[in-house]
């Protein structure tokens, strides 16, 4: 019987990946085709729509091109279904059937290892980006420019974890003693969900500082007049939606490190009462302990910056980079590099 999970699992497994890496080409290709599109728009090279001036001043022809809309009227950009943002589903249901695969293989809670918890970080990168492609949708900035960011995270631990590791490493195998507890399911989970919420924010925050570096807006930017739009709706700034784009970057990063915040704060509570049950000690000074913490001040002052000092754009995204490095150390280095509780021994 746990052959045949096993077997369901490796087939999930690989149709996950390729899903995935699927995923990433359908949102390269609509990321390169947008801006394609809107340079031709801000070039006046695009080909010219038929309808009222009415209908073009608000964006609502099916005729522009894409992102067309988000240029004249962000909000009224149409929901558009994407090839992409499907394949992005299929990815989550089979990287969610891997894992339920190796739950009922194994019989416990899939989060006991690296392998495991690499795949559960894939598919909370999954559900990040489903949950999350809405806001950026009705700002004005194109999802595709989520996708370019998420997509390569999940094939990047999905990758790691399924050809990087040895083999032994992959394997599911009974828990030792100090990892059969309810505190399993409840502490690791909240770990990972923190880890990938704030490892998303950071990256989105660095991605901010790169457009925003590469294509600053300016108030006194030139304007664009579109043919056929009445007097008062057709000079729009160029700038308006590098604007656009940078806004909902700097937005969506703070709202995923406000959310991944409190699940790290609950996720460090919840290790230390385990730890005590476990081990006779809330805090033992462990590489993970001690990094642990170290993250949670770091982005402690992301949010104190950001919400009391008033900073914003690049100012609160150097500090969000700086944790990027920070929350890498901590889930990845001191498992793989340390000696400790926590170390997986992969490196030594």
């Amino acid at each position: 019987m746990n052959n045949i999970w096993l077997s369901i699992e490796q087939w999930c497994n690989n149709l996950g990946f390729g899903a995935l890496l699927f995923t990433f080409v359908m949102y390269l290709i609509e990321f390169n085709f947008s801006e394609s599109k809107k340079i031709e728009v801000l070039n006046g090279t695009s080909p010219s729509v038929v309808g009222s001036t009415h209908e073009r001043a608000q964006g609502t022809l099916p005729g522009y091109p894409t992102g067309t809309e988000g240029i004249l009227h962000p909000s009224r950009a149409p929901e558009r279904k994407s090839l992409a943002n499907q394949s992005m589903i299929l990815s989550n249901i089979l990287i969610a059937s891997v894992l339920g695969a190796r739950w009922i293989e194994s019989g416990h809670f899939p989060l006991s290892n690296l392998y495991e918890s690499l795949m559960f970080l894939s598919w909370t990168t999954t559900f990040i980006h489903l949950s999350f492609s809405r806001a950026l949708g009705t700002s004005g900035t194109p999802r595709s420019w989520l996708g370019m960011i998420t997509t390569p995270a999940a094939l990047m631990f999905n990758g790691f974890a399924s050809f990087s590791l040895p083999e032994e490493m992959q394997l599911s195998g009974p828990l030792v003693p100090a990892l059969q507890s309810n505190w399993l399911m409840m502490h690791v989970t909240l770990m990972i969900l923190s880890y990938a919420t704030l490892i998303l924010g950071s990256l989105i925050a660095i991605i901010f500082l790169v457009v925003s570096e590469s294509s600053p807006p300016s108030a006194s930017a030139p304007l664009l007049t579109l043919e056929g739009c009445p007097e008062g709706a057709q000079r729009v700034p160029k700038g308006t939606e590098e604007k656009s784009i940078t806004e909902s970057l700097d937005n969506i990063s703070y709202r995923l490190v406000g959310l991944g915040f409190p699940l790290l704060t609950i996720g460090i509570i919840s290790g230390a009462v385990w730890a005590n049950e476990a081990w006779g000690s809330y805090w033992s000074w462990d590489p993970k302990e001690t990094w642990a913490l170290i993250t949670w001040l770091t982005f402690a002052i992301y949010l104190h910056t950001r919400l009391n000092k008033g900073w914003e754009g690049k100012k609160a995204a150097y500090v969000a980079a700086v944790g990027f490095i920070i929350i890498w150390i901590c889930y990845l280095g001191v498992n793989l590099l340390g000696n400790g509780l926590h170390s997986y021994g992969f490196l030594q």
